[in-house]
């Protein structure tokens, strides 16, 4: 049996007991980890495809080490500029080994939400005494609507405008704000290995290594020493 899997932005075609080596995962070194978006699973001569996951698969995988890819250099040119930038780069992976391949492993899950739609039919009956009550009853109401524009404010909504990061464009901050990282103070406090997990689904070479010191800078309004530094960057990477 093997299955075709996302994990962690990637996806693998992987059998039980095999080592893949995926982008940086979160889980700890020795600790199992469950993958749901499972988008084929092939058993012999059955294929199931997905659509676009399959409902209920599961792949069960233990997290053996996290360690560091090859190194790849990064060599930017631009002619008659008399610029010459050399990078080298390391991506962030870890070690997993494929323990099980379960193609319905979810099914269990739908009663649950049965036993939910039940009590619902219950509550419809008292709804018609309701209509009975007096006019006491509609203020009662009219409280809850309040909390729901307390509860939605535009406030939190308004982030910094990340791509003033030197190396972050308009993906990468949308990916990043998904995350929960939406101000220059939130991107500060995040290290380099957590916010390379984050865009690892985003197409490209991007090194975060100096993402938090720029945002830092923007964070604390030294604009000039902010640009100083990007100076001196080439796509965020020094």
């Amino acid at each position: 049996m093997y299955a075709i899997v996302e994990i962690a932005g990637q996806q693998f075609k992987v059998a039980k007991d095999q080592k893949v080596y995926v982008n940086r995962l979160t889980t700890e070194e020795g600790k199992k980890v469950a993958f749901d978006n499972v988008l084929l699973i092939g058993d012999g001569d059955k294929v199931t495809i997905g659509a676009p996951a399959i409902d209920g698969a599961q792949v069960g995988a233990k997290v053996v080490k996290h360690l560091k890819g090859d190194k790849v250099i990064v060599f930017k040119k631009k002619r008659r500029k008399g610029y010459r930038v050399k990078n080298g780069h390391r991506q962030a992976l870890s070690e997993i080994v494929i323990e099980s391949i379960v193609a319905s492993g979810a099914k269990k899950a739908a009663p649950a939400k049965a036993k939910k739609a039940a009590p619902a039919k219950k509550e419809a009956a008292p709804k018609a005494e309701a209509k009975k009550e007096t006019k006491a009853a509609p203020k009662a109401e009219a409280p809850k609507a309040a909390p729901a524009k307390k509860a939605a404010p535009k406030k939190a909504a308004k982030g910094d405008d990340l791509k003033k990061i030197e190396g972050i464009g308009p993906k990468i901050a949308e990916t990043l704000t998904a995350a929960g990282i939406a101000t220059f103070a939130d991107l500060a406090k995040a290290k380099p290995a957590d916010i390379a997990e984050i865009i690892a689904g985003v197409r490209g070479n991007h090194v975060p290594d100096t993402w938090p010191q720029q945002a830092q800078l923007a964070a604390d309004g030294k604009w000039d020493e902010l640009k100083e530094l990007q100076d001196k960057l080439d796509g965020g990477k020094a």
